[in-house]
């Protein structure tokens, strides 16, 4: 015993089970789980951050590139580096309600994006997708946003699977500029 401490497992008291993992701290993900800026209702003046997004700077919004129907945007609390989204300008929460060009312009700026992240960051893959519903996992389900998430080989390193957290090398900020200069033109 070395100034009162033991060198034995820590022990739990009875709370769960003793797994001898380190715990690495992430504060900042409550505001996420708690629903910080997340809308109050299903209106678009409700508070919704998608809503608000488009009047903002481009570095301030985390804006990647911006289209006359859509514009792409990094992930405030990303799965991995480099997790962007594309959010249709007009307040609608199902795929069903956008129109004919709001679609096809979320599929090109989906397209550019996946381009744009092969070429800053080596992308190998992407997870691609929407959830539809607060049933389905959508964090703010009152506005339609479709997720590209990049993905490397290998990306599960040991920090998810050993720290059950990830590791993000980079700052947003950064992140957004290095994608918005590697965004194809039209």
């Amino acid at each position: 015993m070395l100034h009162g401490m033991t060198t034995e497992p820590e022990q739990q008291n009875g709370v769960g089970t003793q797994d001898a993992f380190q715990r690495l701290w992430t504060p900042h993900r409550m505001a996420y789980i708690q629903g910080e800026n997340k809308p109050t209702g299903p209106a678009a003046g409700d508070g919704c951050p998608f809503c608000g997004i488009p009047a903002m700077s481009d570095a301030d919004g985390l804006v990647v590139a911006r289209g006359k129907h859509v514009y792409a945007v990094l992930n405030l609390y990303p799965y991995n580096g480099g997790h962007l989204m594309v959010v249709p300008y007009r307040h609608v929460a199902d795929y069903t309600e956008l129109d004919a060009d709001e679609t096809a312009e979320l599929a090109d700026l989906t397209k550019r994006a996946m381009v744009a992240l092969r070429k800053a960051s080596g992308a190998h893959g992407f997870n691609i997708g929407m959830n539809q519903g607060a049933a389905a996992g959508a964090g703010i389900a009152a506005h339609l946003h479709q997720h590209i998430v990049p993905r490397w080989g290998g990306d599960t390193n040991f920090m998810p699977v050993v720290g059950h957290t990830k590791v993000l090398p980079q700052l947003l900020a950064d992140t957004r500029q290095m994608l918005a200069d590697s965004w194809p033109g039209e």
